[in-house]
């Protein structure tokens, strides 16, 4: 215990000596949730529409005043040529064109029957697909208006109508930053973590500094302890960090326990500073160690299921994000925050994350080559 009380002493020392690192621990993961919940946002709204109208009638003005009142589409373009909007597409002024033929009120009301053409500018896929099921749904209310407002009841036969009400449930409101800012946190977490301890042990060796730790009668285990504890309280304090500024801001409180979000993310804090530590035992010098993480932490964000769920992923990505520590970061952050979920729901996670901290802590302490 002698011993690693000296390495901490030692490793806080160099750190409260870097004011970038100080900064990087406190200023960033601030800034970061501050704006990225607020711009990481798949709400569409504002989209460019583009009307060609060749019937010019009231129902066609209804349709679009509809439309354009919804609060998700913006009229951009409104002509009888179709050629003309589409080369609107074609220029970025305008994401869909909706075409109304000739005779829409015509057919509407004497054949109860009228169709329309939608255009996509599909370039960008969750603006297409988005926009393409507003304004379907938007047309489907219209028409549901059409037959109960303008169509006489002996037209048709009246049949039973199944109403579906919703509950949204652990986010009745469907707050975007509800969901966003637990996973961004967790995020946040695994990077200061994994990229500090990484370029930990690379600083001795490029500084020189290695040489003479090594030539001490310091065991590995208590060097690798004197690393990862000090990154460990500090991914700590990032963490309280996040969770303060989440409540402050954007007024989340966790519906589960504190206790049970501590307790998850210092076994995890473990595992990632482990993977952190065992990069910078394979690494001659900082740079190395950057981009080597760089890379390990692109797949852990793209496949961690912040942006995109793992259930919607092909089979193999679904096994490779089981190896993922993120992901069993944030769905843990989501479920604890949202849903109020005890010990006994994230056990699973806690097992898989605690197993990720042993493997990779011993196999960290056995690639330090440490020589007397």
């Amino acid at each position: 215990m002698r011993t690693i009380r000296f390495l901490l002493q030692k490793e806080f020392r160099q750190i409260f000596r870097n004011r970038a690192i100080l900064l990087l621990i406190g200023v960033m993961p601030v800034m970061q949730l501050l704006i990225l919940p607020l711009a990481a946002n798949y709400e569409v709204k504002n989209i460019n529409l583009s009307v060609v109208d060749h019937d010019h009638s009231g129902f066609s003005q209804k349709l679009i005043s509809k439309v354009t009142s919804s609060g998700y589409f913006k009229l951009s373009g409104y002509s009888a040529s179709f050629k003309e909007e589409l080369m609107a597409i074609e220029s970025d002024r305008s994401d869909l064109i909706l075409e109304i033929p000739q005779g829409f009120e015509r057919g509407l009301i004497r054949e109860d029957q009228q169709q329309l053409f939608i255009a996509v500018n599909a370039i960008n896929g969750v603006k297409a697909n988005l926009g393409g099921a507003y304004l379907t749904s938007i047309i489907r209310d219209f028409n549901e208006e059409i037959r109960m407002e303008m169509v006489p009841s002996y037209r048709f036969n009246e049949a039973p109508v199944i109403e579906i009400t919703s509950s949204n449930w652990y986010n009745p409101l469907m707050e975007y930053q509800f969901y966003m800012v637990p996973g961004i946190l967790a995020i946040l977490v695994t990077m200061i973590g994994g990229f500090l301890s990484a370029l930990n042990i690379v600083k001795e060796k490029e500084f020189g500094t290695i040489e003479q730790i090594n030539v001490t009668p310091i065991k590995k285990h208590h060097f690798i302890l004197g690393k990862l504890i000090p990154f460990w309280i500090l991914g700590n304090v990032v963490f309280s960090l996040g969770l303060l500024v989440a409540w402050l801001v954007y007024h989340i409180v966790p519906a589960g326990s504190l206790l049970v979000l501590y307790g998850f993310s210092s076994v995890y804090l473990l595992a990632i500073l482990g993977f952190g530590l065992l990069i910078s035992t394979f690494c001659d010098t900082q740079q190395q160690a950057m981009f080597i993480m760089f890379f390990f932490m692109m797949v852990f964000i793209l496949m961690g299921g912040l942006f995109t769920s793992i259930d919607s992923m092909p089979e193999w990505a679904k096994l490779l994000s089981a190896f993922n520590p993120v992901s069993y970061l944030i769905e843990v952050m989501r479920m604890v925050i949202l849903k109020g979920s005890g010990w006994k729901d994230i056990l699973p996670q806690l097992g898989i994350i605690a197993l990720f901290a042993v493997v990779l802590n011993t196999y960290a302490i056995i690639n330090y080559k440490k020589t007397n």
